[in-house]
């Protein structure tokens, strides 16, 4: 009887352990820096709540965040009008994740800012990627512009997702935003600010492997900086960052207490 009840509760406590770690881990998914898996071209980091950018809805206390700033060379999103190759950008990879045949429901939030404005209509987008890093389908995107909606991006791919809220709202003048660097505080004519935090939901079809990329752009020159703020990245509600290494300890050694106690029940 004893060992039975042992078995009970350490295989409960290990459910319940289960059950709670996608959620605590969708709470502060960046909270220690980018998980391991992300990779970065250009100019990507973390950050809590700084100047226009809040945390995020149900975020931790810090998001990820890519900008223009130190972007490289020719790291743009193809089928953009008029794009020169030579513009810069940055682009920020997730880890590969797999969905079976009935899919999933992928979800995050996304911040757009900008201090630029008028011509220079810097960008930013979410695609998904396929194993063969083909795209196939974008997610979001955002484009500075003075005359007109700021999302979806005008001149770019259309988005598949849903961003809620929809019409998105603009929160137009310069925005302070330490990422953005010099260009903090600052605004070329008309067309500068941000989005606010934009919830982004898009349901994949079938069986696959996948990455998400984030990817932001600056329009013609290096000046006047763009850039995203990224948090509560999901796949049905379970975070796409790598467990922390505590929490795989608590999952082994609970499987160690149920299995040393089945040993002593045989």
């Amino acid at each position: 009887m004893r060992t039975t009840t042992v078995v009970r509760a350490a295989a409960g406590a290990l459910g319940a352990l289960c059950l709670l770690a996608p959620h605590a881990a969708r709470a502060g998914m960046f909270d220690a820096g980018l998980p391991p898996g992300w990779s970065c071209a250009g100019d990507c980091g973390t950050l809590g709540p700084d100047g226009a950018v809040t945390a995020a809805p149900l975020g931790g206390e810090r998001y990820a965040y890519i900008t223009t700033l130190d972007g490289v060379a020719g790291n743009v999103l193809a089928g953009v009008e008029d794009q020169e190759p030579g513009y810069s950008g940055t682009t920020l990879r997730s880890p590969s994740f797999s969905t079976t045949a009935t899919g999933g429901l992928l979800e995050f939030h996304v911040n757009y800012v900008t201090s630029d404005g008028s011509n220079f209509m810097d960008y930013a987008w979410v695609r998904l990627l396929d194993a063969s890093g083909a795209p196939p389908g974008m997610l979001f995107s955002a484009r500075t512009r003075g005359d007109g909606p700021t999302v979806p991006g005008l001149g770019m791919p259309a988005p598949q997702a849903d961003i809620v809220p929809f019409p998105t709202p603009f929160f137009g003048g310069a925005p302070v935003w330490s990422p953005l660097a010099l260009s903090s505080g600052t605004c070329y004519e008309a067309g500068c600010g941000y989005t606010g935090w934009l919830h982004v939901v898009y349901a994949i079809p079938g069986a696959g492997d996948f990455r998400l990329e984030f990817g932001a752009v600056n329009w013609v020159d290096n000046e006047h900086h763009s850039g995203l703020a990224v948090d509560n990245v999901t796949l049905d509600g379970v975070t796409l960052a790598v467990p922390e290494p505590s929490s795989w300890a608590m999952l082994l050694a609970g499987l160690g207490v149920v299995a040393s106690a089945l040993r002593r029940r045989v």
